[in-house]
């Protein structure tokens, strides 16, 4: 891919958001050595979670990857807010993918789906990797999901 991650983004018409500061005791994006470690996105937009409730429940899978789509983008947001720049990230090596679930849904990995899209849209092969979807009871605030992840840097 000769375009840089930011260019894939206006062309998918994404703009990455200002993300509030975090409301409990953690930090959004720790570096150690190469890597940055996302903590845990949910699908916010304009400071409200946009996806609330339960995959095989009142949530749909559309909805549910379109949540997880969300949650990259508010990944995407926190990488850029320490990085400067996307053009950095060298590779994207996990994504952990929680989906707040009735007990029968099993759908888990499609609905992460939504998240590792993106990625691989973003940044090509290097976009690829390691994956968890989990499902949960419940998540903060009754978001349908939550991601994080790890990225490698330049």
């Amino acid at each position: 891919m000769s375009t840089s991650p930011e260019a894939r983004l206006a062309a998918l018409g994404i703009t990455l958001p200002v993300l509030p500061a975090p409301v409990a005791n953690y930090v959004p994006v720790v570096q150690s050595g190469n890597l940055l470690f996302v903590s845990g996105q949910l699908p916010f937009v304009d400071g409200k979670v946009a996806v609330t409730g339960k995959l095989g429940g009142n949530v749909s899978e559309e909805e549910g990857i379109h949540a997880a789509r969300l949650c990259a983008i508010n990944l995407l947001a926190q990488v850029k807010a320490v990085t400067g720049d996307l053009a950095k990230v060298t590779r994207v090596v996990r994504l952990g993918g929680f989906v707040a679930s009735t007990p029968d849904f099993t759908g888990q990995p499609k609905i992460a789906n939504g998240a590792s899209d993106l990625l691989v849209e973003v940044f090509g092969d290097a976009g690829r990797h390691a994956r968890t979807a989990a499902g949960t009871n419940v998540l903060p605030l009754d978001a349908a999901v939550e991601f994080d992840a790890i990225f490698e840097i330049a």
